[in-house]
């Protein structure tokens, strides 16, 4: 299905400043501008539980080091070394005062069209606000999706939408919509320094793979199943640590399905862990487990695992196959049965050729210099439409 072409581009209106001239780019060039755009809901990086705000902030950070231009649109409590433009005061999940979040994310839209003359490339990571503005833009727009995609409301919203470029973050996600606008499949990456230090040492290794527990770090949802790592760490007669924040939607499931659990022998529920916190938790751990129940877009906590040189036990959905090497770095399983014999034989795995799988497939610079050459390739794209709008004397 093609965009309907009636529609006319995005035009600066009275009281904002015209477009700046763009520059001409090469490939080759070394220095992009470019603008991330985060959902509200958690400061970039969050304080505590926040895959998207987490990877946002590590792909900023790295493409700032990389010495790129990058500004920053996410909550106004983000911390991060490019330029910070606060689409709300505060981020919006622990902020009792805020009842309706779309009203903040009209808000930071508003204000990403305000700035986005001054940009190279605008990569939004908020799924699909932005399509009706960023498709009317004359400046190459990139849209990362985080999320499950396998929702029958969104197959007509992406058919409408053919031309938005997307990124995906497994092939595994992307496969509901095979029509979408794909340009590539980018998995995440955490800094090279995470896990890189104390229970990651080969000391810490050997201590945790004889002593270690198993972990459960995320959230408390149907979907995540803690109940399936509770009975594997039982019927497996090893102690399971829980780290997992209860969001209000799961409130209810938690204190029906999970909190009777806990009573079990050798349970230890801890909450919601902070982030300084979480590489002691997964390198003291002897594996961690996965046992989700739904299509994994990712599942940024076995490469957190990994980092610490953690083996993964995960149930084969999603993007788990894409992220866990069978037999090297983990063991994939489809019932609790067999889960509790991958815990016999975790011993097996070296928690070396974890961090090293790590340090070659999952670092932060490997993800940024995807993300660049993604960027390049739109803008390369970008250019001989320009030429043409200038040729004619079109404004954009």
């Amino acid at each position: 299905m093609s965009p309907d072409r009636s529609i006319q581009p995005f035009r600066y209106g009275a009281g904002r400043s015209a477009p700046r001239p763009r520059r001409e780019m090469s490939s080759r060039e070394e220095t992009l501008s470019i603008a991330q755009v985060a959902p509200l809901y958690e400061s970039v990086p969050p304080r505590m539980y926040g895959g998207t705000e987490r990877i946002v902030s590590y792909l900023t950070e790295e493409l700032v080091s990389m010495g790129h231009d990058v500004t920053l649109f996410a909550s106004g409590d983000s911390r991060t070394s490019a330029r910070l433009i606060p689409g709300s005061s505060r981020s919006l999940r622990l902020d009792s005062s805020c009842h309706d979040p779309l009203a903040h994310h009209m808000v930071l839209l508003e204000r990403v069209m305000r700035e986005a003359p001054r940009f190279d490339v605008i990569h939004f990571h908020c799924d699909y606000i932005h399509f009706p503005v960023s498709r009317r833009l004359p400046i190459p727009t990139i849209t990362t999706l985080h999320g499950r995609l396998d929702l029958p409301d969104l197959v007509p919203l992406y058919r409408e939408f053919p031309d938005m470029p997307l990124v995906s973050i497994s092939d595994a996600q992307r496969a509901p919509l095979a029509h979408a606008g794909w340009r590539g499949t980018i998995h995440h990456g955490l800094p090279l320094t995470f896990g890189a230090s104390g229970a990651g040492s080969p000391a810490g290794m050997r201590a945790a793979a004889e002593d270690g527990y198993l972990a459960f770090l995320g959230r408390v949802s149907p979907e995540k199943r803690v109940d399936r790592a509770i009975q594997i760490a039982n019927d497996s007669g090893m102690r399971l640590r829980i780290a997992a924040k209860v969001d209000a939607a799961d409130r209810a499931y938690f204190e029906a399905e999970i909190r009777p659990l806990l009573d079990r022998p050798g349970i230890e529920f801890l909450g919601e862990i902070a982030e300084e916190s979480k590489e002691d938790f997964l390198s003291g751990a002897r594996a961690l487990l996965f046992p989700i129940d739904w299509p994994e877009p990712f599942g940024l906590v076995m490469i957190e695992a990994l980092a610490c040189g953690t083996p993964v036990i995960a149930f084969r959905r999603g993007s788990v196959p894409e992220v866990i090497d069978e037999g090297r770095t983990g063991f994939l399983v489809d019932s609790v049965e067999e889960a509790v014999r991958a815990v016999d034989r975790i011993k097996n795995i070296r928690r070396e050729h974890c961090r090293e799988t790590f340090e070659r497939r999952f670092t932060a610079r490997r993800m940024a210099e995807d993300y660049v050459s993604v960027y390049r390739g739109l803008v390369d794209a970008e250019r001989p439409l320009r030429r043409a709008r200038e040729a004619t004397g079109r404004s954009p």
